[in-house]
């Protein structure tokens, strides 16, 4: 079960635990981080659950695909480790997964 340290957006540190196969955007929500709105439900068409990965996650899990890569870049709040939380399916691996929730659009 990977765990998942979280800074929320007023900065409030919390650790949740998500399902191997889920992806980081369902474990957020289902761990109770409302600042996570996922307005598209996971279908990588809007930005609504854009995080930040920090401590080497980013270069850890990869590139942003070509749609994930659109939607963070168009967001005032771009950073190098943005991720889209609906496109990092969690896997057993990823213990200690650390995220910052990014400011809305």
């Amino acid at each position: 079960m990977p765990r998942i340290e979280v800074t929320a957006l007023d900065g409030a540190l919390s650790t949740l635990h998500g399902i191997e196969g889920e992806t980081l955007m369902e474990a957020l929500r289902n761990g109770g981080c409302d600042d996570i709105e996922a307005i598209c439900g996971g279908a990588c068409s809007c930005s609504t659950c854009h995080v930040y990965l920090v401590g080497g996650w980013f270069e850890a899990l990869g590139e942003r695909n070509a749609g994930e890569q659109e939607l963070v870049a168009e967001s005032a709040h771009f950073q190098r480790n943005s991720r889209l939380s609906c496109q990092v399916v969690l896997t057993a691996a990823m213990q200690d997964l650390q995220v910052v929730i990014a400011p809305p659009d």
